[in-house]
C-alpha cells in the first residue's frame, strides 16, 4: 500500500481507496469473470499510477525535495493536485474494483437494479408465482422481510416462503443446457451427470437426446472411451473433478463453453485455494458422494491436504486426531476415501481451514467452523487475536440462495400452521434441508411435483432420513381453513409449485378462487 502524506482529506481519499479495493477482493472474494479482467487490469493500472505520481509529488515536498525554495502558492498546488489525484484514485478503485467483482446478484441487493435474465423454457415458469415473487421483490428490495406471502383461497391458506425456486446457477446452467441442443444440431450431447437435482429438468433434457455418462454417486454409464472429439459434454452446476475435466479434455473434447459450474461453487474453490497458498489444510463439510462435494475435494486437494466431514459427529471424530486423544493410524480407516493422498493426521491437521458444499444447512457449517476452531483454540493456548495462526477465517461459503431459502424457511415457521409441503428432487441436497427444517416444527410433506398428491386425500411423500417414499392418506386434515406452508428447492420449476397449489385448491373446493386470484395478480388467461 502507498501512503500519502499531506493534507487530512486527502490521505481519508487514500484510505477509501483501499477499502474499496478491501471490500472488493477480502470481503467479497468473488472471482472475476473473465470478460472483466481486462478493464480491471486497466482500472487498476492507472489508478495506481495516479496515486503513486500524487504520492510521489507530497512526499517530495514532505522530505523538503524543493532545497527549501517552494513558494507558498507552490505548496499550496502540491496539496491541492495531490487530494484532487487521490480523490480520482479512490473513484477509479471504487468503480473499477467493485464493477470487476460484484456479481449481479450482489448488485440488485445494494441497487434493487435486477439481475440477468436468463432464457429458460417458458413451461418451468409460472404466472402466479411470478408475480408473487415480483410483488415481494417491490415490497423488499433489500430482502430483509421473510415473512411469508398468504393466498387465502377460503377453505385452504397457502402461506409461501418469501424465498424459493430456481437460482441463479441454476437458471444459468439450464439456459447454457438448452442453448447448446439449439447450436449443435445433429451432434450427440452429453451431461457428466444430472444437470440439477430435479427429476423434470433432467427427463426434458433426455427427451431431447442428452445422455448422461454417469449417474450422481459418480458411477459410469457411458465410457468415455466412446466419446469422440466432435461429441459435446455439458459440466453440470456442481461442477466436476479436475482428473474428469484432463480426461474430457484428453479425448480432444473442449469443456470451457459447456460449463455450467455456478459461480459460487467457483467462489468456494476460490477460498480454498486461498487458504491453501497460506499453508493451511482444507476441511470441507459435505456429503461426501454428493457430485458438488467430490468436485469441491478434487479442487482443494490439488493444492493442500483435504478431508471430507458429512456432520458434526464426524467433525467431532477428526478432532480426537487434533488433540491426538485417538491413535492417528486409526485416521484412514475412519475417514476411507475421503482425505487426499498423502494425507498426514500428525502434521496436516495442524493449521485447517473449513469450507462446505454450498447446500448445507447453514447452522451445521457454522457448528462445526466454531467447534473447529475451539479445539483448535483449547489444544494451542490461542486467543481471537491470534487464532489465525492455526485457524483460517474462511467465513461462510453458502451460496446466496442457500442463505435465503433457509432463512425464508425460518421466517416461514414463524406463522401458525397445520402442515407444511416442500417440493423438490428428492436427491436434492438444498430441498432436504428445508424439509429437516420444517419437519422440526409440524408435519412436513417431501414431495417432488404433483403428481404426488391424489384425488382421494392420500399423497406420495419422500422420506429422506430412509431414502425411501411413503403413502399417507387423509394427509389433509379436517380443518377449515387449512392452513400449509409451501416452499421449494433451489432446482425446482416455479410451475411446479404451482401445479401443486392447483392441486390443493381442488381438494379443498378452492379451484375457482385459486383462477381469481391468478387473474387478479396476472390478468386473465
Amino acid at each position: 500500500m502507498v501512503t500519502v502524506v499531506g493534507r487530512p482529506w486527502s490521505v481519508v481519499c487514500c484510505l477509501l481507496s483501499e477499502l474499496g479495493w478491501r471490500v472488493a477482493g477480502d470481503v467479497l472474494r468473488i472471482k472475476p469473470r473473465r470478460w472483466l479482467w481486462p478493464r480491471r487490469r486497466l482500472g487498476c493500472g492507472l489508478a495506481t499510477k495516479i496515486h503513486r505520481r500524487a504520492a510521489e509529488l507530497i512526499e517530495f515536498k514532505q522530505r523538503g525535495g524543493d532545497g527549501g525554495r517552494s513558494s507558498v502558492v507552490c505548496r499550496l498546488l502540491l496539496h491541492v493536485f495531490g487530494g484532487l489525484l487521490s480523490v480520482v484514485y479512490c473513484l477509479l478503485s471504487v468503480i473499477c474494483g467493485l464493477s470487476s467483482v460484484l456479481h449481479p446478484l450482489l448488485f440488485r441487493t445494494f441497487t434493487g437494479i435486477p439481475m440477468k435474465q436468463f432464457t429458460i423454457p417458458f413451461t418451468y415458469r409460472s404466472p402466479l408465482i411470478s408475480a408473487v415473487k415480483n410483488m415481494r421483490r417491490e415490497q423488499d428490495k433489500l430482502k430483509k422481510d421473510f415473512t411469508p406471502t398468504l393466498l387465502d383461497l377460503g377453505n385452504v391458506q397457502i402461506f409461501l416462503a418469501r424465498h424459493f425456486g430456481f437460482c441463479y446457477g441454476v437458471e444459468n446452467a439450464i439456459e447454457i443446457a438448452f442453448r447448446t441442443i439449439e447450436e449443435n444440431p445433429g451432434k450427440r450431447i452429453y451431461l457428466l451427470s444430472e444437470m440439477i437435482h430435479n427429476p423434470r429438468v433432467n427427463a426434458d433434457l433426455e427427451e431431447r437426446g442428452v445422455r448422461f455418462l454417469q449417474d450422481t454417486q459418480g458411477n459410469m454409464l457411458i465410457p468415455f472411451e466412446s466419446l469422440q472429439p466432435d461429441d459435446v459434454v455439458i459440466i453440470p452446476a456442481f461442477g466436476t473433478t479436475l482428473a474428469i475435466e484432463e480426461k474430457i479434455r484428453s479425448l480432444g473434447i473442449s469443456t470451457e463453453k459447456y460449463n455450467t459450474t455456478c459461480p459460487f461453487v467457483e467462489k468456494v474453490w476460490n477460498r480454498g485455494d486461498q487458504i491453501a497458498k497460506k499453508n493451511y489444510s482444507v476441511i470441507v463439510h459435505g456429503k461426501p458422494t454428493h457430485e458438488e462435494t467430490r468436485a469441491t475435494f478434487s479442487h482443494a486437494a490439488k493444492g493442500t491436504p483435504t478431508v471430507v466431514v458429512n456432520d458434526m459427529t464426524e467433525a467431532v471424530a477428526l478432532s480426537k486426531f487434533i488433540t491426538r486423544e485417538n491413535d492417528p493410524a486409526l485416521f484412514h480407516t475412519a475417514f476411507a476415501g475421503r482425505f487426499s493422498e498423502g494425507f498426514d493426521p500428525l502434521t496436516d491437521l495442524e493449521r485447517i481451514g473449513v469450507i462446505n458444499q454450498t447446500t448445507m444447512l447453514a447452522s451445521d457449517t457454522q457448528a462445526i467452523a466454531d467447534f473447529l476452531k475451539n479445539v483448535m483454540i483449547t489444544k494451542y493456548g490461542l486467543s481471537e487475536d491470534n487464532i489465525a495462526e492455526r485457524f483460517a477465517d474462511t467465513r461462510d461459503t453458502l451460496c446466496y440462495a442457500t442463505n435465503d431459502n433457509q432463512s425464508a424457511v425460518y421466517g416461514l415457521l414463524e406463522q401458525e400452521a397445520d402442515m407444511a409441503i416442500v417440493v423438490g428432487g428428492y436427491n436434492s441436497s438444498n430441498t432436504s434441508h428445508l424439509v429437516e427444517l420444517c419437519e422440526h416444527r409440524l408435519p412436513t410433506y417431501f414431495i417432488s411435483g404433483a403428481d404426488k398428491i391424489s384425488s382421494d386425500n392420500r399423497i406420495f411423500h419422500f422420506d429422506f432420513h430412509l431414502q425411501q417414499e411413503r403413502e399417507t392418506a387423509d394427509f389433509l386434515p379436517a380443518i377449515n381453513p387449512v392452513r400449509i406452508l409451501i416452499s421449494s428447492g433451489a432446482s425446482c420449476p416455479d410451475a411446479v409449485v404451482e401445479a401443486v397449489i392447483e392441486k390443493i385448491a381442488a381438494l379443498t373446493d378452492d379451484s375457482g378462487k385459486l383462477e381469481a386470484l391468478r387473474n387478479g395478480m396476472t390478468g386473465p388467461a
